[in-house]
């Protein structure tokens, strides 16, 4: 079975939010607006933390003096979904994770590749001023709003999340910026790891890797952030599962230590994990410019599921 709804406009998205607790948090009324720039968007993405000096988030390709006509926000800006965003008149993409195939995108490339063999730095680069061609020949502007919203308080990454999951601000009973432990009642570990599983079945993942003693009796969740989501970081929450992405867990290390104490481990994909912060995000935009259109770009699991 080949499971893959890859990307897709999330009418979804208003669903979600609309029955999420905090719902009039990131739809309050903002600003009619006429005319904006990409570079004012930006501004105001990066107004609603305080970010360090050296953040990811900023225009990423495109012209800052851009009129927006139409926004769209995705979970990573893969060609794929860049032409989907073009074919709908989108002319403003914000996503969170690279375009470039780096954390740090263009200006990390160099440094990047500079130890791998010729033939692939040729590759990529070759790749690189492709998709940076095609990007600029259909005006599209690529905005990353990545460090922001992994530090959102109420409406960022684990908050939603956790939301999508049904737990409530109440339920949280330890935290630290990126990371919530949420309660729940008493159950297995292996029924909670198939509650989960099923949830997870609405963005395109129809399972999880379980680590650990799944008879083990459990009652609370610890969710966190993209790629620091690693349960040796906050170990120190307490939470009777981690929950982890793919992208950190190294099977020689916590997975093995999960084996061996029993302490329940549930890998899922990373952008299973944060799918819900960007439709928090889309939701948050449209708030803030209720006149202009905003579209959200759906991809959930990254890869395909195939089953025998």
């Amino acid at each position: 079975m080949i499971r893959k709804d890859f990307i897709k406009v999330a009418a979804l998205s208003g669903a979600w939010v609309a029955s999420s607790p905090f719902a009039n948090a990131i739809t309050e009324p903002g600003n009619n607006v006429t005319e904006l720039t990409a570079s004012q968007l930006q501004t105001f993405l990066t107004s609603m933390i305080k970010l360090n000096h050296d953040t990811v988030d900023r225009i990423i390709i495109g012209n800052p003096e851009t009129k927006v006509s139409k926004i769209g926000t995705c979970w990573m800006s893969t060609w794929e979904a860049c032409k989907k965003a073009v074919a709908s008149g989108v002319n403003v993409l914000i996503t969170h994770e690279p375009t470039f195939y780096t954390h740090r995108d263009l200006g990390e490339v160099p440094g990047f590749l500079e130890k791998k063999p010729e033939y692939t730095r040729t590759q990529y680069l070759a790749q690189i001023e492709r998709k940076k061609k095609w990007i600029s020949d259909n005006g599209l502007v690529i905005i990353r709003n990545h460090d922001t919203l992994d530090a959102l308080p109420v409406k960022g990454i684990p908050f939603a999340f956790g939301q999508f999951l049904g737990f409530k601000d109440s339920d949280i009973i330890a935290a630290r910026t990126y990371y919530n432990v949420y309660k729940f009642n008493k159950q297995t570990a292996s029924s909670f790891a198939k509650t989960l599983a099923e949830k997870l079945k609405e963005i395109g993942q129809p399972g999880v890797a379980f680590y650990g003693d799944l008879t083990r009796e459990v009652s609370s969740v610890g969710i966190g952030t993209g790629w620091i989501c690693d349960p040796m970081d906050y170990a120190d929450l307490k939470p009777d599962v981690f929950v982890a992405i793919d992208d950190v867990i190294r099977t020689h290390i916590q997975t093995v230590y999960a084996e061996d104490t029993g302490h329940p481990l549930i890998v899922i994909n990373h952008g299973v994990s944060e799918e819900m912060g960007m439709r928090s995000l889309n939701q948050i935009i449209k708030g803030k410019y209720p006149d202009i259109e905003v579209l959200h770009f759906s991809q959930g699991c990254t890869y395909n599921w195939i089953t025998a």
